[in-house]
């Protein structure tokens, strides 16, 4: 059984989205065993409560640099034996110290297919601000390991969803959620703990079930 530590910013859809996926066994080899928040009123905080799922608080605002609050990430990542780490809404880009102690064992869910609309910058409205200025008549999200190259990371699942005439930001963003996020990174998180991922050159390959022995 994994260990999975959810990191967090906000209000912890995505982390919802886990929780659920665990407690209706879409998640068997692994479990959520903490949640570390980068804000401490970030209301996943309470999600996570909500579940007996511990908390823990490393209030990026009080370091002075990302270096040092990547310290304190990576020491309590190292204490609550993560196994994975997910991004779900974390909005904290890490020094890659991090990344390099936990090589494809840390994963996010983007709001764009990756190469589109991503990268630094890319975040929460902004993805869907730019993919409607763009005239896009497909968006979605991808998850995708995650690198020292922000959304550079080898990309794990891809789920597209449409856009419809009249969208706003606000609509596209909820769509997006519901239909793309929600369903593909529990989907991801499972494979990493069913050993069904493999990376090579860059490339995930989803192998068989029965090939992992699940």
């Amino acid at each position: 059984m994994k260990n999975i530590v959810v990191l967090v910013s906000g209000g912890g859809t995505n982390l919802q989205a886990l929780i659920d996926a665990q407690e209706n066994g879409s998640i068997k080899n692994g479990r959520i065993t903490c949640v570390i928040s980068s804000k401490p009123d970030a209301y996943a905080l309470e999600r996570a409560k909500k579940h007996n799922i511990k908390t823990r608080v490393l209030a990026r605002r009080e370091y002075p640099d990302s270096v040092e609050y990547s310290r304190d990430i990576l020491k309590a990542l190292t204490e609550e034996k993560a196994d994975l780490v997910v991004y779900a809404g974390f909005m904290t880009i890490l020094d890659e110290l991090v990344v390099k102690a936990l090589p494809n064992k840390m994963m996010n869910v983007h709001p764009a297919l990756i190469p589109s609309f991503c990268g630094k910058g890319y975040y929460g409205l902004r993805v869907h601000e730019e993919a409607l200025k763009k005239g896009v008549k497909l968006t979605g999200a991808t998850v995708h390991f995650v690198t020292e190259v922000c959304d550079g990371g080898p990309i794990i699942l891809q789920k597209a969803v449409e856009v419809l005439d009249g969208d706003t930001p606000e609509t596209l963003q909820k769509r997006v959620m519901e239909q793309a996020e929600w369903k593909i990174l529990p989907q991801a998180v499972s494979l990493f703990c069913d050993d069904r991922l493999e990376v090579r050159n860059n490339c995930v390959y989803i192998t068989a079930e029965n090939a992992a022995g699940v």
